[in-house]
């Protein structure tokens, strides 16, 4: 539901961070685990996946149900020069490629949400930096209007969907709306801005457990009702990027990212932000790491802190999760690989038996021979 690019691109493309770089392709292992019981931690197994054309990535992945999965993102692109858009599709049994020859654009996808074969939506840019989006017929993507597309300083960023089948878009359009709603008859609406006015784009949206819809990003926090806006006090890092939102309620929001802080050397890395909001305050929490990037959280069934995705500057070779054990983040390993494991977005499967996906990438830096990285 936000953006996700390579760590080496977060600060212009080909910049890269002076870390470990990908010696392989595609991570091969046997597929996914069974499910945890209640309370018992998940081991994480790296998942096969259809080769791309390097550099491959992963940036978003979402999941309807255990037979039901998206994954989106880019291949073929060297540094600063972007690829193709790429597409995953999970049947409950294997990862396949998706076709997109169709769309004729060159560029990525870069958002993905969905509740099932009727109902989800991808967000991707061309290399004109205009927006593109996609739906699912089923079987492949296609790609559909929306209000203002085209017209200049108007882009979506992030998704997300519910159980009714509305669609809720980030972004920025026209009188300075951050957030646009395509209901289930399929009526689209700009929501009216913020009180603010604020010029500020937000990064990606989520839905809350009681129905409203945040959009965040750095400077942005707030939340719709269905009627009104009400604002938060934004964090304003200097080189800081938010991944990811989990609005527990009202006054128990967490917020995760990663931030460049002032300057510094060349392949300076990044270190992860990772705050709890009151409604008022945002104060940082501990994580088990600093140096890195934390990339995506979700809720368990109850809605309550469950997982957090994240890359750990020192120990690249394997993903570093955190788990919330009802009092702290605590740290949750990954499988170790012969590359780096770059992890760009966590999804949880909805349904019985739970689990997760993450998604991402085998390499620091968006160069050859980077390829796609799932674990379950």
């Amino acid at each position: 539901m936000r953006r996700r690019r390579f760590i080496g691109g977060l600060v212009g493309a080909g910049a890269g961070l002076g870390l470990v770089s990908a010696s392989g392709g595609t991570a091969g292992a046997a597929g996914a685990g069974r499910p945890a019981l209640a309370g018992e931690p998940h081991e994480w197994q790296a998942v096969p996946t259809p080769e791309g054309t390097p550099a491959a990535q992963v940036r978003d992945v979402a999941a309807a149900d255990a037979g039901l999965a998206w994954a989106v993102g880019e291949e073929g692109r060297s540094g600063s020069a972007l690829g193709t858009p790429l597409a995953l599709a999970w049947d409950g049994g294997s990862w396949t490629r998706t076709g997109l020859g169709h769309l004729g654009f060159r560029g990525h996808l870069h958002s993905v949400a969905g509740t099932g074969a009727a109902s989800a939506w991808a967000i991707g840019t061309d290399t004109a930096g205009a927006t593109r989006l996609l739906a699912w017929d089923g079987q492949t993507w296609r790609e559909r209007s929306f209000p203002g597309q085209g017209q200049a300083g108007t882009s979506l960023t992030g998704v997300t969907v519910d159980s009714a089948g509305d669609a809720w878009f980030s972004g920025r359009g026209a009188g300075g709306s951050v957030l646009l709603h395509r209901d289930g008859q399929g009526g689209w609406r700009w929501l009216p801005a913020p009180p603010s006015a604020t010029t500020v784009t937000p990064s990606g949206v989520q839905l809350s457990p009681g129905g409203d819809v945040w959009v965040y990003g750095v400077g942005i926090v707030a939340r719709w009702d269905g009627s009104a806006w009400t604002e938060l006090p934004g964090y304003q890092g200097i080189r800081a990027y938010f991944t990811g939102l989990l609005p527990v309620a009202d006054d128990d929001l967490w917020l995760v990212g990663f931030d460049y802080g002032v300057g510094g050397p060349p392949g300076k890395p990044p270190g992860v932000l990772l705050l709890h909001g009151d409604g008022s305050t945002w104060n940082s929490a501990t994580s088990p790491f600093t140096v890195g990037m934390l990339n995506g959280i979700v809720a368990d069934a109850q809605g309550r802190p469950d997982r957090i995705a994240g890359c750990d500057f020192w120990d690249q070779t394997r993903a570093h999760y955190l788990r919330w054990d009802g009092t702290a983040w605590v740290s949750e390993r990954g499988p170790v690989s012969t590359t780096p494991v770059v992890m760009n977005s966590l999804a949880a499967v909805p349904g019985s038996d739970g689990g997760y996906w993450a998604a991402g990438t085998t390499s620091s830096s968006p160069y050859p021979p980077a390829q796609v990285r799932i674990e379950r």
